[in-house]
């Protein structure tokens, strides 16, 4: 008997508690929006806009506007009209859509080549990763939500400003923590000697291979994206036999059109826009015993 009750509370609080988490997820997935939150609005055409909400602030666009305070204590997929009468459905912007859309100083890597880099750089949680050519931030933004801690290298301050207002604007200024950025050259050294990942987004990336060998501790990796196929060769030509299991690879990315039983792929398509390569530095080989 005493088994049997011992049986039942433990099943009882488990219950309980997987309760309560879904309680806390649900709340937070469909909390009301409220000042200082970011929003995507969506008009009938699909065209998407991006804006924080303020105080007495208005969304203007050739639709009319829409006073941001009709939008407050709404949940998600509201749909707002403007004073023209056009219907714009609210949406909390996802990372895709804030890359997107996010105010920039240089191009930005896209979506499409986000996603692969950190999974063929093997970005996650207290990964400490060396990144230069920051531009707008859209890379160290992932990077930084999978979890990465980074020290960037960027020559130019008005564009590492620029990455990190747009670091705080969608992930909060927390995330500046774990976010380092020093107005330097990666061309001319980098300081430390133990990180885990290396990426780069250069004219020149090779010039800094060499430099990635003394900062990468052994079985780190370093992922260059390069717009030409020339500069993907001058990177692969750099890594000597410090470098194994180099590759190089791009990503088109194709859309379908469905409609019913009628399917084709869509007429135009994100193609090419650079290439990845990969090594993974293992120092120099060991004289065999």
């Amino acid at each position: 008997i005493y088994r049997q009750v011992v049986i039942r509370l433990v099943v009882c609080s488990y219950l309980e508690n997987i309760q309560e988490s879904s309680s806390i997820k649900g709340s937070k997935m469909n909390r009301i929006f409220a000042y200082g939150d970011k929003v995507l609005l969506i008009d009938s055409k699909k065209r998407r806009y991006l804006t924080t909400l303020v105080e007495k602030g208005e969304f203007h666009s050739h639709s009319g506007f829409v006073a941001h305070d009709l939008v407050i204590g709404q949940t998600e997929g509201a749909v707002i009209p403007t004073t023209k009468g056009a219907l714009f459905s609210v949406l909390r912007p996802t990372l895709e859509d804030f890359v997107l859309e996010m105010p920039r100083g240089a191009q930005v890597i896209y979506p499409k080549d986000l996603a692969p880099i950190c999974m063929i750089a093997d970005i996650g949680p207290d990964t400490h990763v060396f990144e230069s050519g920051i531009g707008s931030g859209a890379l160290s933004m992932t990077m930084l939500r999978y979890g990465a801690t980074i020290t960037g290298y960027e020559i130019r301050e008005d564009f590492a400003n620029r990455a990190k207002s747009n670091v705080r604007s969608f992930l909060g200024e927390h995330a500046l923590d774990r976010y380092a950025i020093q107005i330097r050259d990666a061309y001319e050294g980098i300081d430390g000697n133990d990180f885990d990942r290396v990426v780069l987004d250069l004219p020149e990336p090779w010039t800094v291979v060499p430099h990635a060998s003394r900062a990468l501790r052994r079985g780190g990796l370093l992922v260059a994206y390069t717009p030409s196929i020339t500069q993907a060769v001058q990177v692969r030509q750099t890594m000597g036999s410090e470098w194994i299991e180099s590759r190089t690879l791009e990503v088109l990315h194709r859309t379908w059109h469905i409609e019913g039983m009628a399917v084709r792929p869509d007429h135009r398509m994100v193609a090419h826009t650079a290439f990845l390569t990969v090594g993974r530095y293992i120092g120099t080989a060991s004289a065999p015993l």
